[in-house]
């Protein structure tokens, strides 16, 4: 039973910060894109991932810094791919000040290391209540 948790958890993790992420654009922008799904997926397992490893090691505002990079490096890969490869035009951030080719900018880093706290509380109460305790 262990093993069938152990498969569901990471899974669990990428369907519940995709959803999450494209609720946050669509109350945000009124608007969103099934790559905004992929990328808060990606970007809450990610975290807990890394969460799960220096939760006890690293100060709080250390892995809320750490966590901004996670995020903007996803919203970075995802924009190349999504926006400057194939065109989407899912978001542009090139009326930002500090934004690099209009695919991430300081604005929402500084948004993404606020939101980063909740995100990292919200991990470790999944994962204190998750069936396995792996942590």
């Amino acid at each position: 039973m262990k093993n069938y948790y152990s498969a569901l958890e990471p899974l669990f993790f990428l369907f519940f910060g995709g959803i999450t992420y494209y609720l946050i654009e669509i109350l945000y922008r009124g608007r969103s894109h099934y790559s905004m799904f992929l990328c808060g997926g990606l970007s809450f397992y990610c975290i807990s991932l890394f969460n799960r490893r220096y939760s006890s090691s690293l100060h709080l505002i250390t892995r809320m810094i750490l966590c901004t990079f996670i995020i903007t490096s996803l919203e970075l890969l995802f924009g190349t791919i999504f926006n400057l490869y194939l065109h989407k035009q899912v978001w542009d951030y090139s009326n930002q000040y500090f934004n690099y080719k209009g695919q991430i900018c300081l604005t929402f880093s500084i948004f993404w290391f606020f939101l980063s706290l909740p995100v990292l509380f919200l991990e470790e109460i999944i994962r204190m209540y998750s069936p396995i305790n792996t942590a």
